[in-house]
């Protein structure tokens, strides 16, 4: 079987951890999980890299939006990959996210519960909101830190969606007041370092198809890194995860 050291450099340091069953990637903002309409990467052209030796390409077990960085989780095998769609399904995989908000909230902590639901126009083109009739969707929040600057205040929010929909997180915080930093959807504008959101830490329980228990962290993406710092988080690369014979 091929060694993760035999791929490029780049994609090579995006491997947060492998073994048999399964690899945790640090995927890029920007990058789409599908190829899209317009030429461009994906995903899907990382996948053959990715193989390592494997009957099979890897698969991602879990979604996350093209312009989202941070923990993503492939399954190697296809009983690997049926038993992590199993435990996302069921809410088993714990998922931590860390965003800078334009804004900071009045309190500490809180829980948003506010059904989301996809709307589409032919001027704007589809978005996600709030409405009763959505589905349901609910996000723990936790204030870790915050700066003021000239064009307003920033938060650093921790953040555990206990549910998986759409644009959920931009969604929810958008609708306490405090749209992600660099999100021209659901926000105020655009910013040169791009949408604010980090899919920092992942955590998988034990399983007789995926292996030992598991918990990953990324690392902040340079281009974030400023924000995130002046709202106290600590921006450098997390030490390395235990790394099994793939």
């Amino acid at each position: 079987m091929r060694d993760p050291s035999s791929l490029p450099g780049k994609l090579a340091a995006r491997i947060l951890h492998i073994r048999p069953e399964l690899m945790v990637i640090d995927k890029p903002a920007g990058l789409p999980l599908d190829p899209g309409r317009a030429s461009g990467p994906s995903l899907a052209d990382w996948l053959p890299l990715l193989q390592l030796g494997k009957r099979h390409l890897p698969h991602p077990a879990h979604r996350l939006d093209r312009d989202t960085a941070g923990c993503l989780v492939l399954g190697r095998t296809k009983p690997a990959l049926a038993a992590l769609n199993a435990l996302f399904a069921a809410r088993a995989v714990r998922k931590t996210y860390w965003a800078v908000t334009a804004g900071s909230p009045s309190g500490d902590a809180g829980v948003i519960d506010a059904p989301l639901r996809k709307v589409s126009t032919r001027e704007a083109g589809w978005r996600m909101e709030t409405h009763p009739e959505g589905q349901p969707a609910r996000t723990a929040w936790r204030l870790l830190g915050t700066a003021a600057g000239p064009e307003g205040d920033l938060a650093w929010l921790e953040l555990q969606p206990e549910t998986g929909r759409t644009h959920q997180l931009r969604v929810h915080l958008a609708a306490l007041g405090l749209p992600i930093l660099g999100d021209p959807v659901y926000g105020t504008r655009a910013h040169p370092a791009g949408l604010h959101l980090l899919a920092r830490a992942i955590a998988l329980p034990a399983g007789p198809e995926t292996g030992a228990a598991l918990v990953c962290e990324a690392p902040v993406p340079p281009a974030m890194a400023p924000a995130f710092a002046r709202c106290g988080a600590p921006t450098r690369t997390p030490g390395p995860s235990p790394v099994t014979k793939v």
